[in-house]
């Protein structure tokens, strides 16, 4: 199945490529006509050919040409109708656009063409109307039916309007009601007046005259409505239009009246009151608004209630529509047009502006009520196809052409550009392709004939080739080719891969006494092909411009500072590629004082003067103080405003220290008051005593507000926003800002409005998220600011209405996989589209039945991608996803869920191995399997070996078991013999981790029955133990005891008579502090050591400070003992050599890693 192929914009590709008509810019379904001006209908079209155009009016064939007042645009079908001295109503009627070449028909929506109206108002005789105190009334003000219908308001004869409140208020059909009468309320220009926006036109009605009696006043009662009557009445929305549901309740005292929603609540971000509480007003009005809405009116007498039953329907709207087809012969396509609204649309379609059904038969073709299958498309079947979804409230019309194209493929990126990147970066290579049937491509790199298609390789569908992790043997020449059935292109890339920027040496932070010389210095490492640049900020902001600053190639000097360069030096090292910073702080400190000329600030300027007075300038002389042995440098001149700022002084201009004089402009509307200050190395001085006040006249402002922005806080409404003028800036009187606001690319005049004391605007009723133009002026009693530049905003935006479509997952491997989506149409994302959210979850493995829904995981994609990468899965298991498009205003509805399933993996270890049953020449092994297995387990794979006394390793047995067995019992083992075993689980994607352990078979004179389930260590303790309960053991322990009492005897008589025994000789003659162990030779001990444990094993090297380092060696493995895993070749089998260290702690007591052997038990226990 094909969906739409987009044809590329590039005007090489275009040239030659036929295209049916598509409708791009037509004028609104309802436009209403000023009379006074020309008529403009606009259509217009693009196609290939160039199509021509023609018009029908209700229905028939308007003859343009027959016309002499209408004029149809070259090259367009946008008609111009010329109506000065002719009547505007004889044009007014439906007119549809027709665009057609010889590859289709397209038209336009109706457009229905009507003049606007400004009728007057009947004249009519109004009596006085008499009523007594405290009565309710209603003034009917029933204008005219105008089009579009007028405006209305009340004003008196000064046209002021006239004071409304909760007593008095405008219904929404214009009248005027007064919930009770008041004497005050006696008047004779009670006057409606009608405003018609079209014309610009507005006309009254005849003025109203009300005379309030006191002779039989009304007292007080319950209220009761006056609109709507009755307790309750009907009211139908339209979705997306306004509702508005009014109560006007009179009565004594004046009620005050509330709403509230009976089948849930208002909606609170849509809705607002207006007209005193009385009228309820909700925005883009959605299904949930239906329900009975009561609205209360009540005072201290009681109360009364209406309710108002809304219903909600709906005029057609699209959830899909029809979309561009380009398809290849004999490919199939589908066109879908998917609408909703209340009641629900029919939809009716249309080929080339002719009804489906009234069109010649195609076999190919076939209709199913929103959806039209071609299938087996033939060259020359190309048509526009119309989708006219319609009920009683409106209707939707689209065009979308399908295009039979058979192009052999082109390629579309520039050949042989130039790819650079980073190292550890991503890099894309671009292949842009066209053809159709739609070009496969396959990638290349230099004069390999494999396709990349595998990692760190991925192709997209768009073609980009994208290395995620690129190194530098990813440099080098790239071929993509694009193939259909058509032919083949190719195009040739290159990638250069670039070393990173660094900064080696990083300038550090420095104390440096004043007036002395400051010296940073940045050294950085660059790929040699890059052309770098240093630059030097100081907080975070360009260099000071003093000659002071010097810059070399690899360090900054600061001659002489001074206490204001203090600051962050940063040194920022830039390519066209990357770049890398580095910054220190300089901190200058007075240097150790020598006695010298007191230096002090000056005295403040004596005697001003304001001279050469003008409108918008005056000059200030003044003469200096005393500088205290510190010239001076400048001079500041200081205002202040006591119009607008009393007690405010403001910085005005400053002038050289030698200058006595200063010229100053002013801004007119402005009390000014100046002082003067001197300023030395040393400081400020005081201010000096302030001139005589200075006023300027007003005048129009000079500047219009700044920062202007247009941004919509809620979906129907554009704030518009500015920074008003300061007192001194508003030049007069009255400052006001008017605002002017129009939507951008609609034939449509300026809106405005004045407004005062403000720095904001809201527009409301506009559509969601459409860009609109908007300017302020800045006004005062003295004329308006320069003409503003506009400057362009949007209005508001909404929640995205409807999710992504045509999910798919690419599994890439058992832990990560890629979600494609299409991306969802600007229509329905109503706002800046921020980008997509992917939710995923586990929901269980494949081994299991039952759901096991794991926590939920998201990955955000920000911007119009189509796709992501979703890494950390489980390999076989099965997930759940669902994608949002994500808007400024929030998230739209999740994409149905889509389920799908990861590939096998190599398992985790196996849960446990025991080692049970220890005999002299046979053990039993136990294991359980892992916790993960990621697939179906094939087997596991058991590996052992001896260690001998030295820690050498002897040769490995392997063994290989089924899935289904946890246990084995090994014989043939020599006895007395430690063994270390390795044990791992396999599944049909490899071998799993590998767990150890170690177990030692006993001595044949031990008989020794170990407790089953201990360990190497445990057994081992339990044969040191063991051993002393042995007849032959104690008594050889007797024999070494009373051998030792023996010698002690005579090395005490020995040392009475000033004699040395032997073991004081061996003392003497040995520095080492290490002392003999036992030698084998003559059946003697030594005194008992323990280095036998600190020796090194073979292979090994000793350092100075005694601790064992592993070899240097490529091949040596983790120090025995250390908990590192043992390391196998790709088939399994184990490499390096067995070596090992182990430091003695006090815990450990006289415990030995090596194997028990008579001798080591011996020494054990002396």
């Amino acid at each position: 199945m094909t969906t739409g192929l987009e044809v590329p914009l590039d005007p090489k590709v275009l040239e030659g490529l036929p295209q049916p008509p598509t409708i791009t810019h037509q004028s609104s379904k309802d436009f209403i006509i000023d009379p006074r001006e020309n008529i403009l209908i606009y259509c217009e079209a693009k196609g290939k050919p160039h199509p021509s155009f023609s018009w029908t009016r209700n229905g028939t064939h308007f003859d343009v040409e027959k016309d002499s007042k209408v004029l149809m645009k070259p090259s367009s079908g946008t008609l111009v109708i010329d109506i000065s001295g002719e009547k505007a109503e004889a044009y007014e009627g439906i007119y549809q656009c027709t665009a057609r070449n010889e590859h289709g028909t397209a038209v336009s929506n109706n457009i229905v063409i009507r003049q606007s109206r400004s009728p007057l108002w009947s004249k009519e005789r109004k009596e006085a109307i008499m009523v007594q105190v405290g009565v309710s009334l209603v003034l009917q003000c029933r204008p005219p039916a105008g089009l579009p219908p007028p405006i209305i308001f009340w004003m008196d004869n000064n046209f002021q309007r006239l004071p409304q409140n909760t007593r008095v208020s405008q219904a929404l059909n214009g009248d005027l009601y007064f919930s009770n009468v008041l004497l005050d309320d006696t008047r004779n220009d009670y006057i409606c007046y009608a405003r018609f926006p079209h014309t610009q036109t507005i006309q009254q009605k005849q003025p109203i005259t009300v005379k309030v009696l006191d002779s039989d006043p009304s007292g007080e009662r319950r209220p009761s409505f006056m609109a709507p009557p009755g307790q309750s009445s009907t009211q139908m929305a339209l979705r997306g239009g306004v509702l508005e549901l009014e109560c006007i309740a009179e009565g004594l005292p004046t009620p005050e009246v509330s709403w509230y929603k009976e089948s849930g609540d208002l909606p609170s971000s849509r809705m607002s009151f207006h007209n005193f509480q009385k009228t309820l007003k909700i925005a883009d009005v959605m299904e949930a608004d239906a329900g009975d809405y009561r609205c209360t009116a009540k005072n201290s007498l009681g109360s009364a209630h209406h309710i108002i039953k809304v219903n909600v329907k709906a005029a057609p709207f699209w959830i899909s529509a029809p979309r561009n087809l380009i398809l290849a012969p004999k490919e199939t396509g589908i066109l879908t047009c998917r609408v909703s609204g209340d009641p629900k649309p029919q939809i009716a379609w249309s080929v080339n502006g002719v009804p489906i059904e009234d069109s010649p038969k195609d076999m190919s073709r076939k209709v199913e009520d929103d959806t039209v299958i071609l299938s087996d498309v033939q060259t020359g079947s190309s048509a526009v196809y119309q989708c006219n979804a319609s009920n009683e409230f409106g209707y939707l019309l689209a065009n979308a052409f399908v295009n039979v194209l058979a192009e052999a493929p082109r390629v579309l990126t520039p050949p042989n550009n130039v790819y650079q990147v980073i190292t550890n970066n991503p890099a894309f290579l671009d292949c842009a392709s066209f053809g159709s049937p739609i070009p496969t491509i396959t990638w290349f790199k230099d004069s390999q004939t494999s396709i990349l298609n595998r990692d760190p390789y991925v192709i997209h569908n768009n073609g980009t080739l994208e290395i995620n992790v690129a190194q530098s043997l990813n440099s080098g020449k790239y071929t993509c080719i694009a193939s259909n059935n058509l032919g083949t292109r190719e195009n040739h890339v290159y990638l250069e891969v670039k070393e990173p920027t660094r900064i080696l040496a990083q300038p550090e932070y420095m104390v440096v006494q004043r007036n002395r010389k400051a010296v940073f210095e940045c050294k950085v490492k660059h790929d040699p092909t890059l052309i770098p640049t240093m630059n030097w900020l100081k907080d975070n902001g360009e260099l000071p411009d003093d000659e002071r600053f010097l810059v070399d190639t690899d360090s900054l000097t600061i001659n002489d500072v001074t206490e204001e360069d203090e600051g962050t030096y940063t040194c920022v090292m830039n390519t066209t590629l990357d770049q890398d910073s580095a910054s220190a702080m300089l901190t200058v400190v007075e240097a150790t004082p020598t006695p010298a000329i007191v230096y002090e600030e000056p005295d403040p300027p004596t005697d001003l003067e304001l001279t050469d007075q003008r409108e918008r300038s005056v000059q200030l002389t003044w003469i200096p103080g005393d500088e205290h042995n510190s010239p001076t440098q400048k001079f500041l001149v200081q205002y202040e405003d006591l119009l607008h700022q009393a007690g405010v002084w403001h910085n005005l201009t400053e002038e050289e220290g030698t200058k006595t004089t200063a010229h100053l402009d002013l801004s007119p509307y402005a009390y000014y008051s100046f002082r003067v200050l001197a300023v030395n190395h040393v400081g400020y001085s005081r201010p000096s005593q302030p001139s005589r006040q200075y006023r300027t006249n007003p005048a129009a402002p000079d500047v219009n507000p700044t920062d202007v922005h247009g941004v919509g806080t809620e979906h129907n409404n554009l704030v518009i926003s500015w920074k008003e003028l300061t007192g001194l800036q508003s030049n007069g009187p009255g400052l006001q800002y008017k605002v002017n606001w129009r939507q951008k690319d609609v034939e449509e005049d300026w809106s405005s409005e004045t407004v005062a004391n403000a720095s904001k605007y809201v527009v409301s009723g506009t559509p969601t998220f459409v860009p609109y133009e908007v300017k302020v002026q800045a006004v005062n009693d003295y004329g308006n600011g320069p003409a503003p530049e506009a400057v362009e905003g949007y209005s508001g935006e909404d929640v995205p209405m409807s999710a992504p479509e045509s999910v798919q997952v690419l599994v890439q491997n058992g832990t990560l996989a890629e979600v494609h989506w299409e991306p969802v149409l600007t229509s329905v994302v109503r706002g800046r589209l921020q980008g997509y959210k992917v939710s995923y979850w586990r929901e269980r493995s494949l081994h299991q039945a039952e759901a096991q829904q794991e926590e939920q995981q998201v990955l955000a994609f920000s911007g119009n991608r189509t796709d992501g990468r979703l890494p950390g899965l489980k390999p076989y298991s099965l997930y759940t996803l669902n994608i949002r498009v994500v808007n400024g205003k929030g998230e739209g509805p999740p994409s149905p869920n889509h389920n799908f399933e990861t590939p096998e993996g190599v398992p985790g270890p196996p849960s446990f191995l025991h080692i049970k049953n220890t005999n002299m020449d046979s053990l039993t092994l136990e294991w359980g399997p892992p916790q993960d297995n990621n697939g179906r387990l094939t087997g596991y794979t058991l590996k052992y070996q001896p260690v001998n006394s030295s820690n050498e390793l002897g040769p490995v047995e392997e063994m290989v078991f089924p899935a289904n067995e946890t246990t084995v019992i090994l014989s043939d083992l020599k006895y007395s013999t430690r063994y270390k075993f390795y044990f791992n689980a396999k599944t049909i994607k490899g071998s799993g981790p590998t767990i150890t352990e170690e177990a030692v078979t006993i001595m044949d004179e031990a008989g020794i029955d170990p407790n089953p389930d201990v360990g190497v260590s445990e057994a081992m303790k339990s044969n040191q133990v063991d051993l002393a309960t042995q007849g032959w053991f104690i008594g050889l322990m007797c024999a070494i005891a009373l051998l030792i009492l023996v010698l002690l005897i005579i090395c005490f008589i020995k040392r009475n008579k000033g004699g040395k025994y032997p073991v004081k000789e061996k003392e003497d003659a040995h520095h080492d502090p290490e002392i003999q162990p036992m030698k084998d030779d003559d059946g003697t001990f030594g005194e008992y050591s323990d280095t036998e444990d600190h020796k090194p094993l073979k292979g090994s090297r000793t350092p100075s400070n005694g601790t064992v380092k592993r070899d240097d060696s490529d091949d040596s493995l983790v120090d025995y003992g250390e908990g590192g895993d043992g390391q196998f070749n790709e088939d399994g089998s184990f490499i390096g050599q067995y070596s090992g260290k182990k430091e003695k702690d006090t815990h450990e007591g006289n415990e030995s890693s090596e194997a028990p052997s008579p001798v080591n038990a011996m020494n054990s226990f002396v």
